[in-house]
């Protein structure tokens, strides 16, 4: 008997591929990109697809696939995966929330100190031997400052957390106010900016946030606020944004998202009050290897006919009907 067929969406971390090879499934990287006529052979025998946070696993390719019965994402965000094609068909899909909590949280605050105090610019003026001969700016404290979350899911709880051991205020916009939480709700976001001095964005992407920040919100923030992005680059207006940060509309960005990754506008480089990361929010072994393990046990779940242990919502909602 063949081993069960899994074809992947992208890129996958080796976790995730050691852990579905252990498994016992065959592992197709990548087919219908790298030939597709093998492809079109042996997509009859492929029962699930293992994606990535960023993977786009669309319309067209759940259309060719007339076996497939899961989609698992190794991530928590699935904005990519054409759920309106999936849904109807019964492919259900899995997501990887809540073990990546830590790590991005983590970055938020790191992203926080390093635009805020310069930390970047400053280890470039020691590396190039700058010191003796100049000092640097003073920079802007962050402890006790305003913290605005845009998205309180779990991340934005976590990020929350670790704000208020800098003695800081939170505040934050969701779909609705959280009544378990004593933190100031806003309802609107450029209420939200305007009383914030570190906006951090922790929202999903998508249709529904595409461009929530925008140049009225970015000019709600102010002069002295900064803008950090741990969620999706599309939440951004990434021309609205460089535009702000080039006037002085803004203070600075902390950027781990862009719109168009990998790819990163020139103009975001040459600002050096602008600190960018190349979307690592859970680049940790420990986080990688959770991650990893919960994508193979929703993959594997479905298809032994268990309940997956991370499913995302739509798929819960409809299993509901």
């Amino acid at each position: 008997m063949s081993k069960p067929c899994v074809l992947t969406a992208a890129a996958l971390s080796p976790y995730y591929l050691e852990g579905l090879k252990a498994l016992g499934y065959e592992v197709l990287d990548r087919l219908h990109e790298t030939d597709p006529q093998a492809f079109a052979r042996e997509a009859p025998r492929i029962r699930a697809v293992a994606a990535a946070g960023d993977s786009t696993v669309t319309a067209d390719l759940i259309a060719r696939l007339p076996a497939l019965e899961v989609i698992s994402v190794m991530g928590v965000g699935y904005d990519g995966v054409d759920l309106a094609a999936a849904l109807p068909r019964g492919v259900a899909v899995g997501h990887t929330p809540g073990v990546l909590n830590d790590d991005v949280a983590d970055l938020a605050l790191g992203l926080m100190l390093a635009v805020s105090r310069g930390l970047v610019s400053a280890d470039a003026h020691v590396r190039a031997d700058r010191w003796p001969a100049a000092g640097r700016p003073l920079q802007r404290k962050m402890s006790g400052a305003r913290l605005g979350i845009v998205g309180m899911g779990r991340i934005g709880r976590a990020i929350a957390q670790r704000a208020l051991a800098f003695g800081m205020s939170v505040a934050y916009n969701a779909r609705q106010r959280k009544d378990d939480l004593p933190w100031d709700f806003h309802a609107d976001v450029a209420s939200l900016a305007e009383q914030s001095d570190f906006l951090v964005l922790i929202t999903p992407g998508g249709a529904g946030t595409h461009h929530l920040i925008d140049a009225r919100v970015l000019a709600a923030l102010g002069p002295k606020g900064y803008l950090i992005n741990v969620a999706r680059g599309s939440v951004v207006d990434e021309a609205a944004l460089i535009d702000a940060l080039a006037k002085g509309v803004i203070a600075g960005a902390g950027l781990d998202v862009f719109e168009r990754e990998p790819s990163v506008p020139d103009a975001l480089w040459q600002m050096e009050q602008v600190v960018l990361t190349p979307h690592i929010g859970s680049a940790t072994h420990e986080t990688r290897r959770a991650m990893a393990a919960l994508a193979c046990d929703n993959l594997n779940a479905h298809l032994q006919g268990r309940p997956m242990p991370a499913p995302v919502p739509e798929w819960t909602s409809q299993q509901r009907r």
